[in-house]
């Protein structure tokens, strides 16, 4: 095969080189037979749905990653619902057999997640892998597996359930591509969590024959196919030696001449501390307390939300946590909530936002914070999402301090926020830029969509000059500004964050070595030389070639 380049959205760094292969495909429905007793097809297909939810959580448990076995389990918490099992009800009813009923309770609910958008439509993917293990299941047939040729490759398919990342052998499997998903989709999630450098959303993929020999970069989203092997080896075997060499630097994130940039951790749940220490977080800079409320008909209560908060607060151990209010709406849309019917959701009643309609979930949050610190003594901080003005961040500092909360902060999503950054520190501590989402308000480009991925490159010199906007507002007035979006976990492009006046960075614990070698290879004036470049460059590709 000729060479070509393939571009899709990088959602996991690092280098892999290797033959492409492609998972197999999932069993076909055979064709319909009539139902003589319907309660007969109801037990078989509940039975199939029941061995499904079981050999995911057998799968959960030997799991050796603790974000792999709790996507696992909820993907179990799908196949378990009720309503599916209802919709399978209905169509056994309906006359169609077990397999048939499956197929059509699934596809209802696919219909459903695929029109919301957003979280719900990068769960489709999950939806689809559990209708083909249960209608394996009802056939008698194994579910085709991730291929195990005996030698590394890089792993293709349409998109990835955690199912078929579960037991990924990394010896084998060094990389993941896939021609759907999106940045918060279980394929980023997993190949994040287990190191994987992995590409999304690459229109093409599937067309490149099995065995074909590509180069993937995780960070650019840049899959080249039919390239010399050679060289595409070296190249994969010199990003791998720095970044095997990276763990042995510990201690605080810094310059080489001594400006010190806090390196910290995203976490979901007390479930990822542990990885955080292992990468020696300063801290945490993103808790992301969303995970405690998804897939629940009420909010939690505020004695849950105490226990949760308090163990990740405990576990930290006085090392600085920063904890973001309830992210809802959009791409994480909240039963709860009853947010339906909004025309355009990503535009819409989301993050703080949610308190104009429902102002007793951020008091009932904050206060359940508020206890928690008081019990573990920690370093807290807390910031909202989705502000847009200083009168939104004041209102919400003023909650903060009312709770009892010393420092209240913001995010940065939005470039109304960005350009008034300045004014919003007068009344905020800190500010904490998401570069996911300010990409795609920036550039109108949604974050979900592969199309677009050349707007979402972090490199763009457009986001870059925001960053840099508000980097300067925080030297101004003396306070911190941190980035905690996909950004910050890339080694190239961190000196460049420092330099725009970034003094914290938060990503996925497995990135903070190589990040935190990056910094320690550069000076500060090396960053701010480094980030003139990349924001008058003309374009995210030329940012990085002139960086790189």
């Amino acid at each position: 095969m000729s060479e070509a380049l393939l571009t899709g959205i990088g959602v996991s760094a690092g280098i892999a080189a290797g033959p492409l292969l492609r998972i197999a495909a999932a069993p076909a429905l055979p064709a319909p037979l009539p139902v003589t007793d319907a309660e007969a097809e109801i037990t078989r297909a509940e039975a199939a749905l029941a061995e499904v939810v079981a050999e995911l959580g057998r799968r959960a448990d030997r799991a050796s990653d603790d974000t792999v076995a709790e996507v696992l389990r909820a993907e179990a918490l799908m196949a378990d619902d009720e309503e599916l099992r209802e919709g399978v009800r209905e169509q056994v009813e309906a006359g169609h057999d077990a397999p048939h009923a499956i197929d059509g309770a699934f596809a209802a609910f696919r219909e459903v997640f695929a029109a919301a958008g957003g979280y719900l439509a990068e769960r489709v993917a999950d939806l689809d892998d559990l209708r083909d293990r249960a209608v394996a299941v009802l056939l008698g047939l194994p579910m085709p597996g991730v291929p195990a040729p005996g030698h590394p490759y890089i792993l293709a398919a349409r998109d990835l359930a955690p199912a078929d990342t579960a037991d990924l052998d990394p010896g084998q499997v060094i990389g993941l591509v896939t021609e759907a998903g999106g940045p918060t989709s279980h394929t980023a999630i997993l190949a994040r969590a287990l190191g994987l450098p992995a590409v999304v959303a690459c229109p093409g993929v599937l067309a490149v024959p099995d065995g074909t020999f590509v180069l993937l970069d995780g960070a650019s989203g840049r899959v080249e196919t039919g390239v010399d092997e050679a060289g595409a080896k070296a190249a994969a075997t010199s990003a791998a030696r720095v970044a095997a060499a990276a763990p042995a630097l510990t201690g605080p994130g810094r310059t080489s001449d001594g400006y010190e940039v806090k390196l910290l951790a995203n976490v979901g749940s007390v479930k990822n501390v542990r990885a955080a220490d292992e990468a020696h977080a300063e801290g945490i800079g993103l808790f992301r307390t969303e995970l405690l409320f998804l897939d629940r008909a009420r909010e939690p209560a505020h004695d849950e939300q105490v226990t949760a908060y308090r163990e990740v607060f405990a576990a930290m151990a006085g090392r600085r946590v920063v904890i973001r209010t309830l992210d809802a709406g959009a791409d994480k849309p909240l039963p709860f909530l009853n947010q339906d019917g909004e025309p355009n959701p990503a535009l819409g009643v989301r993050g703080l936002r949610v308190a104009r309609q429902r102002p007793a979930v951020l008091t009932t949050q904050l206060a359940a914070i508020a206890e928690a610190r008081s019990l573990t003594g920690a370093d807290v901080w807390v910031m909202a999402p989705m502000v847009s003005t200083p009168a939104e961040a004041a209102e919400f500092a003023a909650a903060v301090h009312d709770a009892g909360l010393p420092r209240a902060g913001v995010m940065i999503e939005v470039p109304a926020a960005a350009l008034r950054a300045a004014d919003l520190l007068r009344v905020v501590d800190f500010l904490s830029i998401g570069t996911n989402d300010l990409s795609q308000y920036t550039f109108a480009a949604d974050r979900m969509c592969g199309d677009l991925a050349d707007l979402l490159d972090p490199w763009q010199p457009a986001l870059l000059q925001l960053i840099g906007v508000c980097g300067e507002a925080g030297r101004a007035a003396g306070k911190p500004v941190g980035v905690c979006g996909e950004a910050a976990a890339d080694p190239a492009l961190a000196p460049v964050l420092v330099g725009l006046g970034v003094t914290s960075l938060s990503m996925s614990p497995r990135a903070i070595p190589a990040v935190r070698a990056s910094l320690a290879a550069h000076t500060g004036a090396d960053c701010r030389r480094l980030a003139e470049l990349a924001v008058a460059a003309p374009d995210a590709a030329e940012a990085r070639k002139s960086v790189r």
